[in-house]
């Protein structure tokens, strides 16, 4: 009984293990099929959800395709006629140029700082990111960042800077598509042009000229690691202002590279211990021709548009001479010099108590960074003791001392237009500085060893001055100054102002009076003349520089005398608006006043319209439109404009060469007789205002047409003496002299129809036995005397009586 109760408990319990084991079956198999479905289901949620999110973000997405054709904003380069930079225009300073033009290693310095992985990963690196957390977590700050090469530039291109995540998904996005539609070469060609490197330079190759004046290509090791190692924060590893930082980045980078394969230990710590060049970004702008390229830029400004010109990376060729636009500066600056000192000394700068001296020189040996005195440099000195016996001053310059010798400030009288510089010289230095007066200086030479100087007292011009030379035969502009300072005034004065010529005028009216029918040997009586406006109640009597009146006057002397009377009476003869119709052809478009005192250059015009005026007799008659821009070239390739010759003739040849003969004439025995010492054919005229404020010499040469204008921006005296022979030819035939040093001898050419003949220098008829003096005079073909000067005994008599 026992027995077979035990067995029927081992029978139920096997069956309830049974139904239990199945049971057990059932639910997992349960629990396996709903987490099957529940994990396809949330497999499929979260797929719809990251597809739906993936569909949400990349809606309304750039397209990567405009990345095929790359053409950002790129800098405008402006040459010289040598092609020579002389400025570059730009919102954003960056220059294209294919990996070809980067050295390998400023490639892989970029690649091993920014994306070391680069070269592996599909345009999102889960591993770099994880690697930069980790790290930036150890550092306590971020000293690595976990986007890569492709997401910056799917940032750079087509996202805001903004720090959500909603741009970091596009981003990452982005990034892939790029990967897909991009090689890794052209991806890092879009990223090394693309990116900001720091003051103002936006990839790679402006960067190599802003810190180092180099290309990519030519950058080494060390100095491609410097840059690789500034874009994650230009400003705070900037090679100029933080120096330390950098090297500290550039080391990072080095051992980024070490670590990557791309160079040795040996490599990375050669780079490491080499000294640096950082040098200074150039000012093309303010460094070579300041005030042609701005002439330039308002041209292209409002022919193309400011994005043009900031923005599409034009070529733009202009005509001007670096060397002679130097020699131009130079003469200008030397010539105002010497014209300032002759109106006097305007003081001391101002004057500084004894305890002020040692901080006053400490600052200024600061700003020259202690460096040693260059000769011929303005500075600015205090005055230590003023030595009455010796006639001398002791003169302190930062961390210099010199001496300033009595004899060598007899110029520094006070200022008076009303005497000149001759009068008045100064004979003692006590009168002119005290101990304690800040003053300019200029180091000549050193006369005691190791460091006594010997200064001259010195002071900035305040007057103003402006030189433009055109080539004869081209028109190209070879120079042009507008001013001694373009940083302390950007105004233009060979274009912009507009001055009285004065006499430099006058050849303007002769050759009109040619052109009816006068000749070099023509007579005007040089005599008193009034006239009357009884409108205005008004009386002008015209007279002579020197206020003499010479009677019976030649046409040649009026002119190369520069006679006022004269030249009144021959435009009241020839007429006014036959002159202002006569002046716009040979190129004056500034307005002309309607009455005779034009005869005395009365209307104002640029200097620019009167060296292309002269330039016409220059070209026997051609006016020759001036160049200023030779071609314009788009980043493409394309030329959008390029210079060709414009010529139109004018006025006859003949009566072109006869003014420059009466030019010449000016120069060897009339008011330009300092420019005899260019030792050249030369024709030239000086010009010279009421009440001297303004002082002009227009001249030319074979090869050359310049002109000077010298004068105060406010219109007042120059001072006693301060005509166009003394302040502006001198300026012009040292000039002159510099840009034609070593080039042949040029003779002007005498055009068919021009004959010459021998007359009576003092009637202008043709000569005889009895003639005081005679004159090899130029004419018209048939416009020769045909009367000879009469005989004291004689009646007048003709050619015709011999025949």
């Amino acid at each position: 009984m026992t027995d077979k109760n035990s067995q029927n408990n081992n029978k139920t319990n096997s069956k309830t293990r049974i139904i239990k084991r199945r049971r057990k079956k059932k639910l997992v198999y349960s629990v396996i099929k709903w987490g099957v479905i529940v994990s396809t289901i949330g497999i499929l949620l979260l797929t719809c959800t990251f597809g739906g999110l993936y569909f949400y973000i990349s809606k309304g997405l750039p397209k990567i395709d405009t990345l095929q054709d790359y053409s950002p904003s790129t800098v405008t380069n402006v040459y010289s006629d040598d092609q020579r930079k002389i400025g570059e225009f730009y919102n954003q300073r960056r220059i294209v140029i294919p990996l070809s033009e980067m050295s390998t290693q400023l490639q892989n310095a970029f690649v091993a700082a920014e994306d070391s992985r680069f070269r592996e990963h599909p345009g999102i690196d889960f591993f770099s990111i994880f690697r930069a957390m980790i790290k930036n977590l150890q550092a306590g700050t971020i000293v690595q960042g976990g986007s890569t090469i492709t997401q910056q530039v799917a940032k750079s291109f087509f996202l805001t800077p903004d720090r959500t995540y909603k741009r970091k998904l596009k981003e990452a996005i982005l990034a892939y598509r790029i990967e897909k539609g991009f090689s890794k070469d052209e991806i890092l060609y879009l990223y090394l042009n693309q990116i900001y490197l720091g003051h103002g330079a936006y990839g790679v190759e402006a960067a190599a000229e802003n810190y180092f004046g180099k290309h990519a290509k030519e950058l080494d090791l060390s100095e491609c690691s410097m840059i690789a190692g500034l874009p994650q924060a230009p400003s705070k590893y900037s090679p100029f202002r933080h120096p330390e930082r950098a090297q500290q980045r550039q080391i990072y980078v080095l051992n980024q590279m070490k670590d990557g394969g791309f160079i040795t230990n040996l490599q990375a710590t050669e780079a490491m211990n080499r000294n640096l060049d950082i040098k200074p970004r150039k000012n093309w702008f303010i460094e070579r021709v300041p005030c042609y390229t701005e002439y330039v830029r308002r041209y292209v400004e409002d022919k193309y548009g400011k994005d043009v010109l900031y923005e599409e990376g034009l070529k733009i060729y202009t005509a001007v001479n670096i060397e002679m636009q130097k020699i131009g500066r130079k003469q200008v600056v030397f010539g105002l010099k010497e014209l300032d000192k002759r109106q006097g000394y305007r003081g001391p700068l101002k004057r500084m108590p004894a305890l002020k001296v040692e901080a006053f020189s400490r600052k200024i040996a600061e700003d020259m960074n202690h460096s040693s005195l260059q000769k011929e440099s303005m500075y600015k000195g205090v005055v230590l003791a003023v030595n009455d016996e010796n006639n001398l001053a002791t003169v302190r310059v930062g961390n210099h001392q010199g001496i300033i010798q009595g004899e060598t400030i007899s110029w520094a009288r006070k200022p008076n237009v009303e005497k000149g510089y001759w009068e008045n010289k100064v004979g003692h230095i006590k009168k002119v500085l005290k101990v304690g007066d800040v003053i300019s200086v200029t180091p000549k030479e050193k006369i005691v060893k190791p460091d006594v100087w010997r200064f001259e007292l010195d002071q900035e011009p305040d007057i103003q001055a402006a030189l433009l030379c055109i080539e004869a035969e081209t028109g190209h502009v070879k120079t042009m100054i507008g001013g001694i300072d373009y940083l302390e005034s950007q105004f233009n004065r060979a274009t912009q102002s507009r001055r009285q010529p004065g006499s430099a005028f006058k050849p303007v009216i002769f050759a009109g009076a040619i052109d009816k029918g006068y000749t070099a040997a023509s007579i005007i009586i040089d005599s008193p003349i009034i006239f009357e406006d009884e409108e205005r109640d008004f009386i002008w009597k015209p007279k002579n520089y020197n206020e003499k009146f010479y009677g019976p006057t030649l046409l040649r002397t009026a002119l190369v005398k520069s006679r006022n009377v004269v030249t009144i009476k021959i435009l009241q003869d020839i007429g006014i608006d036959y002159i202002i119709d006569y002046a716009r052809k040979l190129g004056v478009k500034s307005d002309i006043n309607r009455d005779l005192s034009i005869a005395l250059g009365s209307s104002g015009t640029s200097l620019l319209e009167m060296v292309n005026t002269y330039s016409v007799f220059s070209n026997l008659g051609y006016l020759v439109e001036p160049v200023f821009i030779t071609k314009i070239v788009d980043r493409y390739g394309n030329i959008l404009e390029q210079s060709e010759l414009k010529r139109k003739k004018v006025i006859d040849m003949t009566t072109a060469y006869i003014i420059t003969h009466l030019l010449e004439g000016v120069v060897k025995s009339g008011t330009g007789w300092r420019v005899k010492e260019l030792q050249r054919p030369v024709a030239g005229k000086t010009g010279t205002t009421n009440n001297l404020f303004d002082a002009w010499f227009l001249g030319y040469t074979p090869r050359y047409t310049t002109g000077v204008w010298v004068g105060f921006d406010q219109e007042r005296p120059m001072g006693k003496g301060e005509t166009g022979s003394r302040a502006a030819a001198p300026i012009w035939l040292h000039y002159m002299q510099g840009i034609l040093k070593g080039k042949s001898v040029r003779t002007f050419n005498v055009p068919e129809g021009v004959v010459f003949a021998k007359i009576d220098a003092t009637t202008g008829l043709l000569p005889i036995e009895e003639s005081q003096e005679v004159a090899f005079e130029c004419f018209k073909e048939g416009t020769v005397p045909t009367e000879y000067t009469p005989s004291s005994s004689t009646e007048v008599i003709t050619k015709d009586d011999f025949f």
